[in-house]
């Protein structure tokens, strides 16, 4: 079964798509991580580094569900054979199965927040040829200022991803911080991408953060001010990591549900480094 955390009526399974070996060596992938950053990124994360030394990566998307209603999933992980990730993560991915082991039908889903379109986030939104919408009742929520941006930067994703959902009615396009439901908030935490987003979920005195890509691996989280070279925008990316990580830090404590580290739950340290 999948893992999930519940807070108050909210339970947030993690929904594991797929994991790999990284294509690149990670001190290739993190240039100003030391080798105290590793040593100690391997104690807390241990499940991130292979026995020869190389980054692992899973691939996950999250589902929040209140009782037995509708479904929010947050990201789309990397998708089936063909998809767009496929030319470096691992695939087909294995999303449907996973979402049926959780008690989900695809037709359950009611909302799908991408936090950014990098392809192994956006890999089941839209599947098949002609594509169409896999969560056939779901509005698909992104930031105005990512498809703005991928719009301009890679026109080929746009029409193969916003445009079938456009066509469906299905796409939501938001700016900025924005209030999903209650309890459930959308924040602009741009860098890695231009419009990338996470979610934060605050329910019965607890506090939960849906990363995305705001950070990739445990040695971001030891040390928030650490680029990671696929980052579109490394000093935008930095400044909303620490700023967002060392506000919650501050103001109590937060579990952050993280797509690649090798756990799907990780508190955050209470200095945020």
């Amino acid at each position: 079964m999948p893992l999930s955390r519940t807070l108050g009526s909210i339970t947030v399974t993690a929904l594991t798509d797929g994991e790999g070996a990284f294509f690149q060596p990670r001190a290739e992938a993190f240039p100003d991580a030391t080798e105290a950053h590793w040593r100690e990124a391997d104690r807390r994360d241990p499940a991130s580094v292979t026995a020869d030394g190389r980054w692992w990566l899973p691939f996950r998307s999250f589902a929040l569900r209140a009782g037995d209603g509708p479904v929010t999933l947050v990201d789309a992980g990397i998708g089936p054979a063909g998809s767009p990730a496929a030319s470096w993560a691992p695939v087909p991915g294995r999303l449907p199965a996973e979402l049926a082991a959780a008690g989900i039908d695809p037709a359950d889903v009611d909302t799908v927040v991408l936090t950014h379109l990098h392809s192994d986030h956006i890999g089941w939104a839209v599947t098949g040829t002609p594509g169409r919408p896999y969560f056939p009742n779901a509005s698909y929520v992104v930031q105005r200022a990512e498809v703005d941006a991928m719009e301009m930067v890679n026109p080929g994703l746009p029409a193969g991803l916003v445009a079938p959902l456009r066509a469906a009615g299905q796409l939501r396009v938001v700016d900025g911080d924005t209030t999903l439901t209650p309890g459930v908030r959308l924040l602009p935490t741009p860098g890695h991408t231009a419009g990338h987003q996470s979610v934060l979920l605050e329910a019965a005195g607890e506090r939960l953060l849906l990363t995305g890509d705001l950070l990739v691996h445990a040695v971001q989280l030891l040390d928030p001010d650490l680029s990671y070279a696929h980052e579109e925008d490394p000093a935008t990316a930095r400044t909303s990591r620490v700023t967002l990580l060392r506000t919650l830090a501050a103001t109590g404590p937060t579990l952050l549900a993280t797509p690649h580290l090798g756990t799907p739950f990780t508190p955050l340290p209470p200095s945020g480094a």
